[in-house]
């Protein structure tokens, strides 16, 4: 009997602190919201901040916005043990089915942050300008090797000297050609191309041809870059 293709996509959403992963899920839930069946796990170490976040907002219903305490570095719930995720996911899955789409964000994490394939069909990883300029080029396996980076706040480059079109051709060099997208929730032309990336995904999978890759971690010959990344890389959102 054939196996059957599962229609839900899971999405990870991952990036250092302050890069802007919940306004991202909200800029996707507003987008899709009227068209599509979404849900959204959040993780923070001890709090629910940001489904408290994303609830307030008011971009879903609050009860399909679901909050995982890690109690731990959060990087362990999205790619070393899974459990707590997996089970939210799938009992979203089950209370409102069919689901299009369940987002799953990290808890503030760095620069080789990735998700377990066991977790998620896909992953964007997030940085933003005001990281500084030169963050993308210096790599990392969530960099390197999501299946899409964002580049995000595009808006304040001007305000914090950062060229946007060089950070992405950097970040487009350092990815071999994996796609980036430069996107500012101001700009409707990069929104939707954040939408539109995540519905070719959405496709992908109910055709059958989307297999979850796992992108780290990177062994330490496999790094063209000095690990030198700066402290915001080893942030992580304790209270």
């Amino acid at each position: 009997m054939p196996e059957t293709v599962r229609s839900t996509l899971r999405l990870g959403v991952c990036g250092p602190v302050g890069t802007g992963k919940s306004s991202l899920i909200a800029t996707l839930c507003r987008e899709l919201a009227a068209t599509h069946q979404l849900g959204v796990i959040t993780n923070d170490i001890y709090t629910d901040e940001d489904a408290r976040f994303l609830r307030s907002a008011g971009v879903l219903p609050a009860e399909r916005i679901v909050g995982v305490e890690t109690g731990a570095c959060p990087h362990t719930a999205i790619r070393d043990d899974v459990t707590a995720n997996l089970t939210a996911v799938e009992d979203l899955e089950e209370r409102f089915s069919p689901l299009d789409l369940v987002l799953v964000e990290s808890g503030g994490d760095n620069l080789t942050a990735t998700f377990s394939p066991a977790l998620v069909d896909v992953q964007i990883f997030v940085l933003d300008v005001a990281g500084g300029g030169d963050v993308a080029r210096k790599g990392g396996p969530g960099i390197e090797r999501a299946d899409l980076l964002v580049v995000n706040k595009t808006d304040l480059a001007p305000h914090v000297g950062v060229d946007v079109v060089q950070m992405v051709a950097d970040a487009t060099r350092a990815r071999d050609g994996r796609p980036v997208v430069a996107l500012s929730r101001h700009d409707a032309a990069s929104v939707e191309a954040l939408v539109s990336w995540v519905k070719a995904q959405l496709a992908e999978l109910r055709r059958g041809r989307l297999v979850p890759t796992d992108p780290g971690p990177m062994p330490a010959h496999d790094h063209p870059h000095p690990v030198d990344h700066p402290v915001s890389a080893h942030a992580h959102s304790h209270p």
